[in-house]
């Protein structure tokens, strides 16, 4: 896969979300396969999601660092990453993580739709 077809992907599942109001998001072409995705994700509650994405697509979708911060009114409401905090350290899944408030828990790496799908539940639409 190109990087380009990730990035439509992505943009695709975005604009596909009922929830979603509007987004900003900048697509970095790196190489023909690698990219980074970053911006921001607006809902129609009021609330937020901030994505980072560094990717490689070459033999199949692989995202080495990211991180997606969901929140409303400057209040975390989950977060899932792969920083490798020293919080998460002692989890199973270290580095991926996700948290949730202020508890740290085990989690692998989430797909922007499953992310997208949870967000939408906790939106009345």
């Amino acid at each position: 896969m190109h990087i380009k077809n990730y990035f439509r992907k992505v943009e695709d599942l975005i604009n596909s979300c009922k929830a979603v109001q509007s987004a900003v998001i900048t697509f970095d072409e790196r190489s023909r396969y690698i990219g980074f995705i970053k911006g921001a994700i607006y809902f129609i509650d009021g609330s937020v999601l901030h994505l980072r994405e560094f990717a490689d697509v070459r033999e199949k979708i692989e995202v080495y660092k990211y991180s997606y911060h969901y929140q409303k009114e400057d209040k975390l409401i989950l977060r899932y990453d792969n920083a490798k905090d020293s919080s998460a350290r002692q989890l199973s899944t270290f580095p991926e993580h996700k948290h949730i408030g202020n508890e740290v828990t085990a989690s692998k790496e989430p797909e922007l739709s499953q992310i997208l799908d949870e967000i939408t539940e906790w939106i009345e639409l």
